[in-house]
C-alpha cells in the first residue's frame, strides 16, 4: 500500500496546503478519504488514473473535507466515467448529492452506491473483499468518522524446501496451497496448506483520524496500525484552542500514536497560522513523544 496527503492544510487553504484529502493506493485500486476543495487538482498532480478511483470516504460536513467532492465525481463524469463508484459518510451525503444534481440540473451517468451512516452509530463496518473498513465516531462540534483500513490476514510463506521434500510438483497444485487450498497429489495423497505454509501473516493497516479531540475511538482504530494519519491542527501551546474547536495538539496526536501502539504517525489537518519555519516546532513536539512522527506535505507519498 502506498498513502498520498494530497491536501494538508485545516480550514483555511494556504499557498503549499489544500484542505484535506488522502489517497490510499492498494493492488491497483485507490481510495480517497475525504474531498476538500482542489483535491482533483491534487489528484492530477500526483499522477493517479481516476479510473482507478473506487471508493471516497467522507469523514463529516464542514466545508475543507467536503466542498471538492461534487466537482470531483462530476470531471469524472466529464472524464466519461463507466464505472460505479462507492461512497460512504454520514447520513446526509444523499441528500447533498441530489440537492446539488437539481440545482445544476444534470444527472450522474455513472452509478454511485452511497452508504450513509446514521448518527450517533458507534461502529460501522464494511467488509470489501481482501480488506475491512471501519468507521467509529470521534469527538468533534459535529457528527464526525474516524476510518481504519485493514488488510485481512494473509497467507504465510510457501516453504520451497517443504513442498519439494512432499514431491509437490511445480504449477497449479502449489498455487492451490497458496490460496489456502488442500491439494491431491499425482499419486493420491492429501496435502494440506499448513504442510507447506509459514504461520498467517498479519495485513497491514492505516488509521486516518481528522477533525477530532483525543478520544478512546481515535485509539482503537489506531491500535496497531502501521500508518496513523492524525489531526495536527495546532502546537501545544494552543492547547486551549484545540478543546474550544474541536481538534488536536501535534504532541495530543502523538500521545494517540503511542498509546495505540501505531508504528508511523504523520501529522496533517495543519492550521494555516503556521509558516514553513514553524514546521520544526510542530515536528518536534510531537517526536519528544512518538519519535516515528512525520510532518504531513502536499503531495507526500508514504509507503506503508
Amino acid at each position: 500500500m502506498e498513502v498520498i496527503l494530497l491536501g494538508t492544510s485545516a480550514a483555511l487553504p494556504t499557498q503549499s496546503r489544500w484542505p484535506s484529502a488522502t489517497a490510499v493506493i492498494r493492488e491497483g485500486e485507490i481510495l480517497l478519504f475525504d474531498c476538500g476543495e482542489g483535491a482533483q487538482i491534487q489528484f492530477q498532480k500526483a499522477q493517479l488514473k481516476p479510473g482507478k478511483l473506487s471508493r471516497i470516504f467522507i469523514s463529516h460536513f464542514h466545508g475543507d473535507h467536503l466542498y471538492g467532492l461534487i466537482g470531483f465525481l462530476t470531471s469524472l463524469q466529464l472524464a466519461g466515467r463507466e464505472r460505479e463508484l462507492h461512497l460512504y459518510g454520514p447520513k446526509g451525503l444523499r441528500e447533498y448529492l441530489d440537492f446539488m444534481q437539481t440545482m445544476s440540473h444534470f444527472k450522474f451517468a455513472y452509478k454511485i452506491f452511497l452508504q450513509e451512516i446514521q448518527p450517533p452509530a458507534s461502529e460501522t463496518v464494511w467488509d470489501l473483499g481482501e480488506y475491512l473498513v471501519t468507521a467509529k465516531p470521534l469527538q468533534h462540534g459535529m457528527f464526525v468518522l474516524g476510518f481504519r483500513l485493514e488488510e485481512k490476514p494473509r497467507p504465510g510463506k510457501f516453504d520451497v524446501d517443504k513442498a519439494e521434500q512432499l514431491g509437490i510438483p511445480s504449477g497449479p497444485l502449489r498455487r492451490q496451497l497458496q490460496n489456502g487450498e488442500p491439494v491431491i497429489l499425482p499419486d493420491g495423497r492429501r496435502v494440506q496448506p499448513h504442510d507447506v505454509l509459514g504461520p498467517q501473516r498479519p495485513g497491514k493497516a492505516i488509521a486516518v483520524c481528522l477533525d477530532t479531540r483525543p478520544c478512546k475511538n481515535t485509539v482503537e482504530l489506531a491500535s496497531g496500525a502501521n500508518l496513523l494519519i492524525h489531526d495536527g491542527t495546532f502546537d501545544a501551546s494552543n492547547q486551549d484552542l484545540a478543546e474550544t474547536t474541536g481538534h488536536s495538539t501535534v504532541a495530543e496526536a502523538a500521545e494517540i500514536a503511542k498509546q495505540a501502539g501505531a508504528k508511523k504517525l504523520a501529522l496533517t489537518h495543519i492550521s494555516a497560522r503556521y509558516k514553513t519555519e514553524d514546521e520544526p516546532l510542530l515536528l518536534n513536539q510531537a517526536q519528544k513523544t512518538f519519535s516515528n512522527t512525520i510532518l504531513g506535505q502536499d503531495l507526500m507519498r508514504i509507503p506503508v
